[in-house]
């Protein structure tokens, strides 16, 4: 059995960094930092902000989601997504409304005041994107775009 600590620990002649998932996350790590501080302006954590923003885009293309097809969108656990769409309720930036084609059913709307956090927000996290892909970010979004084909919906 390999030692810990040696190269012959991976298949990658050089350890981790020669790793692309190990290169994945340390990327990962470090734009999440780079997210976290650009939404604490805005008392939103990360998750707050995918789904706020990804229901002020369902919006804008006239959708009124519901928890599940919020869930769906963002790529998120859909009890966690009610947990986060009960903070961001409580904050004043969504609201609840009964759905029109089903009573049992609750559609998501963002408030007057989701929607300028949205776009306040999302301004802030396209700036982060900017400077962190530079001139990679078209690229980067084509192989990331290319390797989420690849996996199973979920």
């Amino acid at each position: 059995m390999p030692e810990y600590g040696r190269s012959t620990v991976t298949r990658h002649p050089d350890g981790p960094a020669d790793s692309p998932g190990f290169l994945l996350w340390r990327l990962t790590l470090d734009w999440q930092r780079a997210v976290t501080a650009a939404l604490a302006p805005y008392d939103l954590t990360h998750v707050q902000f995918v789904l706020l923003a990804c229901a002020w885009s369902m919006g804008e293309r006239g959708e009124a989601p519901n928890q599940l097809g919020l869930a769906r969108q963002a790529g998120t656990d859909v009890k966690m997504t009610s947990q986060v769409v009960r903070r961001l309720e409580a904050k004043g930036l969504l609201r609840r409304e009964v759905d029109p084609a089903d009573t049992r059913a609750r559609s998501l709307r963002l408030t007057p005041a989701g929607t300028r956090l949205a776009g306040r927000a999302i301004d802030a996290v396209e700036a982060v994107d900017a400077e962190f892909f530079a001139g990679d970010g078209t690229a980067a979004t084509r192989l990331l775009t290319r390797m989420l084909a690849r996996r199973p919906v979920r």
